[in-house]
């Protein structure tokens, strides 16, 4: 009896102040998005449990790590390995859409207010979901660019249809070595547009 009361008032008091929210942003001439990690993951992209078993149980039961994100930083031997790795997970979680309408939830309420969207997310959910571009600051990157690893000059590069000729022709947790993404001046092989060193170019 007592932890029902207590459940009810706690989802009451949620109910509360989603409606008080709602009420806010209907109420404003301009609103300012913040979104992490914690939107996507809402929105059904977890890098862990049985997505990760279904997508890749191969990579798991080969090299031991549990999760995407220690599958993104393993030290691969080959090239071969390492973009077979990485164009599956670029596929899964830039390609493919979020399996629970989040982001289109939150547009819904925004779309016809002065909005400005600062994201650290990199899976381009806000922009599927019908967000303007010229209206989001994705300040870690985005799945769906390529740079060079050097980087030899401030230039991304869209990756959509090398990635999934990658996904689709991958064998043995490899592609073939004639898919391996090369910068087109240097040479230099090319790594995700991804804030994790200081070659990052925004």
């Amino acid at each position: 009896m007592f932890l029902k009361r207590k459940m009810n008032d706690s989802t009451g008091s949620y109910s509360d102040k989603v409606l008080q929210i709602k009420e806010k942003i209907r109420q404003a001439d301009a609103v300012i998005v913040g979104a992490g990690a914690g939107l996507s993951t809402a929105a059904g992209f977890v890098y862990t449990g049985d997505r990760f078993t279904y997508c890749f149980s191969d990579f798991e039961k080969k090299y031991g790590f549990s999760d995407m994100y220690s599958g993104g930083f393993y030290p691969y031997s080959t090239l071969e390995e390492h973009w077979a790795y990485w164009s599956r997970y670029i596929y899964i979680n830039r390609y493919m859409d979020a399996p629970k309408p989040v982001y289109q939830n939150l547009y819904e309420l925004v779309k016809e207010k002065d909005y400005f969207v600062l994201t650290t997310n990199v899976d381009h959910c806000f922009q599927k979901a019908g967000f303007d571009k010229q209206r989001l600051f994705y300040t870690q990157g985005d799945y769906g660019l390529w740079q060079c690893s050097r980087p030899c000059h401030q230039k991304t590069y869209d990756n959509e249809t090398i990635v999934k000729k990658m996904v689709a022709e991958q064998k043995d947790r490899k592609i073939s070595s004639e898919l391996i993404p090369c910068c087109p001046v240097c040479g230099a092989p090319m790594s995700m547009n991804l804030r994790a060193d200081d070659t990052f170019v925004e």
